[in-house]
């Protein structure tokens, strides 16, 4: 499971050319909005 990951990431690397540090920031920005939409759903 891990390996199909690695290379889903890659993939999509590869596919719209960015680097590690912009999937990184990419992740960050995601968990962030997935955050605060489960914050405003079930804690507002």
């Amino acid at each position: 499971m891990i390996e199909l990951h690695k290379k889903s990431i890659n993939w999509w690397q590869k596919k719209f050319n960015i680097s590690d540090y912009a999937v990184l920031w990419l992740t960050f920005i995601k968990g962030l909005i997935i955050g605060l939409l489960i914050y405003h759903f079930f804690f507002v």
